[in-house]
């Protein structure tokens, strides 16, 4: 796929960017390819505005045996739900719509910047047994020819806000290569599809805080999604339309079980901690 020209979009509100997304017309324009379901470059247009998306039509999903409920378009905008009650804004603005290949998930695309213009390095391999100042390590890999490597990740508090969502949604496939910083220095999740399993399903490269004390604004977001997840919560009522009751009830364990221990998750040694392909 040809490198996407610019279309500016970023000075819209994130409301007015979902109305964009879920009202405007699509134009696929390319598909990104190697991903495992069916992932469509396209454009949109509404009113005058107009941005690049990424659409994941249900119809080009691959079942899973272990996600047999709802859809993984569902659960990607119910990462984003999520993410807006936390107010770290993780995930671009993302929407449930009808497209050219019927209902799917339509999400703004983002841009990553490049490492040359600056953008600060979030995962690397390193020789040393213990990370350098401002890492944290993850695992050992395998590099090759019998050598080993020390899997690191910055210290980075947008990565640590990411660790607390993942864990929260119960990601089963945080990837390197679903980190984007954006040239404005955000940093955005992407990859929603494999989330919110009633079952334990946490899969990671962000363990570098793994068993440390949750900083306090994760508290405070933790006591938030509590509060949202109550009977009456406008977040309880908006994932009631897009995951199971299970799964649901699943999330508030997952999130009271955060808020009794104080601390981040730790692997559960029942399942791979780290997916694979890292990358």
């Amino acid at each position: 796929m040809p490198a996407p020209e610019r279309i500016p979009s970023r000075g819209l509100t994130d409301t007015e960017l979902i109305t964009l997304l879920g009202k405007g017309q699509l134009t696929v324009l390319g598909q990104v390819r190697g991903a495992s379901n069916a992932v469509l470059y396209c454009s949109v247009a509404y009113e005058g505005e107009e941005a690049h998306c990424v659409y994941k039509p249900v119809s080009g999903e691959q079942p899973l045996w272990d996600f047999p409920d709802g859809t993984l378009a569902q659960r990607e905008v119910a990462a984003y739900e999520v993410s807006e009650v936390t107010g770290w804004g993780l995930v671009p603005p993302t929407v449930l719509r009808d497209g050219p290949y019927g209902q799917g998930m339509c999400q703004l695309w983002i841009e990553a910047a490049p490492q040359e213009d600056g953008a600060p390095r979030l995962l690397a391999l390193v020789e040393d047994e213990e990370p350098g100042e401002g890492w944290k390590p993850v695992a050992l890999a395998e590099v090759g020819e019998g050598k080993t490597a020390l899997l690191v990740h910055a210290d980075d508090p947008r990565l640590r806000r990411l660790a607390v969502l993942d864990a929260v949604i119960n990601n089963g496939d945080r990837k390197g290569g679903h980190l984007l910083p954006a040239p404005d220095g955000r940093l955005y999740g992407i990859d929603h599809g494999v989330t919110f399993n009633a079952d334990d399903k946490l899969r990671t490269l962000l363990w570098g805080w793994a068993g440390e004390p949750l900083p306090a604004e994760a508290v405070e977001v933790l006591d938030r999604l509590a509060a949202e997840l109550a009977p009456g919560g406008v977040l309880l009522t908006r994932l009631g339309e897009l995951i199971t009751a299970a799964e649901i009830e699943a999330l508030r364990a997952r999130v009271a079980g955060l808020r009794s221990t104080g601390l981040h998750r730790e692997p559960s040694g029942e399942w791979p901690a780290i997916p694979w392909p890292p990358v």
